[in-house]
């Protein structure tokens, strides 16, 4: 987590109690009574989240591996890097893209590198997401988890970078991860 810096500490809310609302399996949902920086007091609901890995696969000829899912919350099936949470707050981000490149996709990686940590939605959510690149790739057999129902996409870098500027492709995390890979390999 950054530092707060010496001109922004007139910015910062203090929590004074909070509560927990709701306890589930992926969300964990606070509120929270604060006082602002000008002494009046507010109350914030937020989502506490483990985190996650997401994992852009590159292949030799400049396709990309996605994952196309049917997403609950928006009702609709998304194109996406494959990603998941991590098992817990602890477990390290890396062993958990690299595992989820092996059950979305079936794929394990000879290189893998990071490319970024992103916050998802910093309004009401602590969650973040450390997004990767992988190359050097071994196709294998997919095994997602029992509740996840995936199909697997090649496309090439230069179309998933269309499909964003389109609005194909919505995913934040994919979005971002495509665009920085694209901007790597431009290097």
């Amino acid at each position: 987590m950054a530092m707060i810096d010496n001109d922004d500490k007139n910015l910062v809310e203090k929590k004074i109690s909070g509560e927990s609302v709701f306890d589930g399996v992926l969300l964990h949902v606070k509120k929270d009574d604060v006082e602002l920086p000008n002494g009046h007091k507010s109350v914030r609901e937020w989502i506490d989240h483990q985190g996650a890995s997401a994992v852009i696969p590159l292949l030799p000829d400049n396709q990309i591996i996605l994952v196309k899912q049917f997403r609950y919350a928006i009702g609709q099936v998304t194109l996406e890097v494959p990603a998941g949470k991590l098992d817990s707050k602890d477990e390290d981000p890396l062993v958990c893209a690299v595992r989820e490149l092996s059950e979305e996709t079936g794929y394990t990686a000879g290189k893998i590198w990071k490319l970024t940590t992103i916050a998802t939605t910093v309004g009401f959510s602590n969650e973040v997401i450390h997004l990767y690149a992988a190359t050097n790739l071994t196709a294998g057999k997919q095994h997602p988890d029992d509740d996840e129902f995936i199909n697997t996409v090649k496309i090439p870098l230069t179309a998933a970078i269309q499909m964003v500027e389109t609005g194909k492709i919505i995913d934040a995390k994919s979005i971002i991860s495509i665009l920085l890979l694209a901007k790597h390999l431009a290097r």
